[in-house]
């Protein structure tokens, strides 16, 4: 993602949406897997906006789509589009958010604005080569890296400036 479409700033979101899905199909056939569907919608709804989204919110949405899904169709989705590269889950907000470098090996980062919950996924692979140093200086095989960091993006610091 550029820094001209960052979630906090004006931009074609349906960009955002039919680039994630173009990767999806593309990363699905590469991986010989089968994006369904509902594994489609579900990927859908998770990029309608850069605000991560929690399970029961993804049901929610394929049930006004006239969906008839139960909780185990929605976490078996979005188990499978972690599996692909396709979404991060935020565990610290226990919701998920779509992968802005999917298709590409790389440690999760993110920038929360803890008053607007945009989400803003970080590429800084200096920042990963530092993390996978210091965990090998302990001898430390690592499986999973997400790093998370809770602030205020900057339309949320000017409306704070402002009150």
């Amino acid at each position: 993602m550029s820094a001209s479409a960052l979630p906090y700033r004006p931009h074609n979101h349906d960009a955002c949406v039919t680039r994630a899905i173009a990767d999806a199909r593309s990363i699905c056939q590469q991986h010989n897997a089968r994006l369904t569907p509902t594994r489609e919608r579900v990927l859908e709804l998770i990029w309608q906006s850069h605000k991560p989204l929690g399970a029961y919110d993804v049901l929610a949405g394929l049930a006004e789509d006239g969906h008839n899904a139960a909780p185990p169709t929605v976490y078996r989705a979005l188990d499978f589009l972690q599996q692909q590269g396709l979404v991060h889950r935020i565990a610290s907000l226990n919701a998920f958010i779509g992968c802005t470098h999917a298709g590409e090996t790389h440690t999760g980062m993110f920038l929360i604005c803890r008053a607007c919950r945009n989400v803003l996924e970080l590429k800084a692979p200096a920042v990963s080569r530092a993390v996978q140093a210091a965990a090998e200086r302990e001898a430390f095989k690592m499986d999973d890296v997400t790093l998370e960091i809770a602030g205020l993006c900057p339309g949320c610091q000017a409306d704070s400036d402002n009150e």
